[in-house]
């Protein structure tokens, strides 16, 4: 689980977009105004701290010497990554941070200038060339864009005469040429250790950024995904866990009412049809699950919602997922069995093949061996060495296969909810792709983990208590 973890966070550290940006979606106005940057970037740099991504990532990093070990707290991902470029090309971290901060300076400095119809051109030109600064590592664009702004503030007098411009562009060109001719390229090559501690973002995610109890009062920490704090939806700012919590039940249900039907039909028809091998009964059974096998879950939904659910055609089911729970218990199942009928047998019918058949060949494998001969010879009547003796030991493989199917209770059918329109874990796993909400995506993934390893566990448990020979004590 602890591996697990750790590829689930790295993915989700390189993932594409900025969940800051993302989640600030009420901010407002252009950053056309000192007061406008400033309250925007104090509103970025706020959330961005919520989140803890002002933190290390890792306990530690191995890099090159001319990375500095304060390069995270630089806000902005495209910052961060042209900054990175930089130390790659020039090795030398004091002129870059310099140069860095000369571009914000004279970025708050443009945001202070009144507009007007005379110089509204030149300051969106000049406020151009300083946001391409931020994110462009090659020498030639960044001239062209020092030239770009340096043209831009000649061209409007109310620009160049505003006290302080011509001060902070002379001092962005310089840091810019003590940039490009200090370099320090040999730092490059020299390895670098740097170690933060437990205050860095994974640790935070997975463990919490508090004790397991807080001091000596008894009162559980709230947060890290081991203490059921899952972070925060980029969507709509709601805790991950009560997004899920509410999407869980559905899914949960439908799977296990999914997995005990697979299971009751399946088992009975595999025994029913090794019993029978070779036989007519055999081969239509045998016929019709693989037949049922080929066609696939979303295209028999989509068969079963236009013929089945009203329109053109029958209307015998509703075409979406909306059981009417507000009567009593009766009328609340009776409501809910109804809505689940299509979705549950298209959740159901592609597993009875496989399993039916994993069943036959367990089967057939246990008739042959000696002890089931034994057992003829002995006069015991078929139904018991059947069902008794042989069944017991074919179930070895289909306890294996609980281990992967186990996961679906939790992670869902996101085809199947999406077009039943079922409010559950796939449904809401798909939605969160879409709109890369990461936290939910990475969320789920963890669940759909820790349940294969759930899985895995069960049924090492469960072949022991098949299987009497197969024990996990040491034996002297």
């Amino acid at each position: 689980m602890l591996i697990i973890s750790l590829i689930t966070f790295l993915i989700s550290t390189t993932a594409p977009g900025d969940p800051v940006e993302q989640m600030l979606t009420s901010q407002t106005g252009d950053g056309s105004s000192s007061a406008n940057l400033q309250a925007n970037e104090e509103s970025y740099l706020e959330k961005r701290k919520e989140l803890g991504l002002d933190l290390p990532i890792f306990y530690f990093s191995i890099g090159q010497k001319s990375i500095p070990d304060t390069l995270h707290r630089i806000p902005k991902p495209a910052f961060r990554k042209n900054l990175s470029r930089l130390i790659n090309d020039y090795g030398n971290w004091p002129q870059i941070s310099d140069y860095y901060h000369n571009i914000k300076k004279l970025q708050l400095k443009l945001a202070s200038v009144q507009r007007d119809s005379a110089n509204a051109t030149p300051l969106i030109q000049a406020n151009d060339g300083v946001k391409a600064l931020y994110i462009e590592p090659n020498p030639d664009k960044m001239d062209f864009n020092l030239e770009k702004i340096s043209k831009a503030i000649v061209a409007a007098p109310s620009i160049g005469g505003n006290s302080g411009i011509g001060q902070e562009l002379a001092a962005l060109k310089s840091s810019y040429n003590e940039m490009t001719s200090k370099t320090s390229t040999w730092k490059n090559y020299v390895p670098s250790f740097k170690f933060y501690g437990l205050d860095n973002q994974y640790h935070r995610w997975f463990f919490g950024d508090k004790p397991l109890f807080s001091n000596g009062d008894g009162n559980w920490a709230s947060k890290g995904f081991l203490r059921g704090d899952f972070g925060i939806s980029y969507k709509d700012q709601r805790p991950v866990s009560s997004v899920l919590f509410s999407a869980v039940r559905w899914t949960f249900m439908i799977s296990i009412i999914s997995i005990l039907l697979t299971y009751l039909i399946a088992i009975p028809l595999g025994v029913f049809s090794a019993k029978n091998k070779g036989k007519l009964s055999d081969g239509i059974i045998t016929s019709f699950l693989f037949i049922m096998y080929s066609l696939p879950s979303f295209w028999i939904a989509i068969l079963a919602v236009v013929f089945l659910c009203g329109g053109d055609y029958l209307g015998w089911f509703p075409p979406f997922f909306n059981p009417d729970l507000s009567g009593g218990f009766f009328s609340d199942f009776k409501s809910l069995a109804y809505n689940l009928i299509l979705p549950l047998f298209c959740w159901t019918y592609g597993s009875l093949a496989f399993l039916s058949r994993q069943m036959r060949g367990g089967m057939l494998s246990v008739l042959g061996q000696d002890y089931i001969r034994t057992a003829k010879s002995k006069g015991l009547p078929d139904s018991k060495i059947t069902w008794k003796h042989a069944m017991r030991n074919s179930l070895l493989p289909i306890i294996t296969l609980f281990a992967s199917v186990f996961p679906l209770a939790i992670s869902g059918a996101i085809v199947l909810e999406v077009i039943f329109s079922i409010p559950g874990m796939g449904k809401v796993g798909y939605e969160a792709v879409v709109s890369r909400n990461y936290p939910i995506v990475f969320a789920v993934m963890m669940f759909s983990a820790i349940l294969t390893l759930i899985g895995y566990l069960v049924a090492d448990i469960l072949y022991a208590v098949v299987d009497p020979r197969i024990s996990y004590n040491s034996k002297k």
